[in-house]
């Protein structure tokens, strides 16, 4: 429970700062969503701003988002 809560805080976080700066995700390598998945992060959120879905995911102590612009153009990168 208490990993979860602190998951959504983080989250939450992740939110607010990626309406702030878009370039918070593009200024990072990215890595797909699908590859993430596959190593065994879950999504733990996400969120619309504007135009653009953001999906959180973590897995232990890592996160990321994904930013979907569209279904064809999405990318991912480390919050943490």
């Amino acid at each position: 429970m208490l990993k979860n809560l602190a998951a959504l805080l983080i989250c939450l976080g992740a939110t607010q700062a990626v309406a702030q700066d878009n370039n918070v995700v593009s200024s990072r390598d990215t890595v797909s969503m699908a590859k993430l998945i596959r190593d065994g992060y879950e999504i733990k959120s996400s969120s619309w701003t504007g135009s653009k879905l953001f999906v959180f995911l973590q897995k232990d102590n890592s996160a990321y988002a994904c930013e979907f612009a569209n279904v064809t153009n999405t990318r991912c990168g480390s919050i943490n």
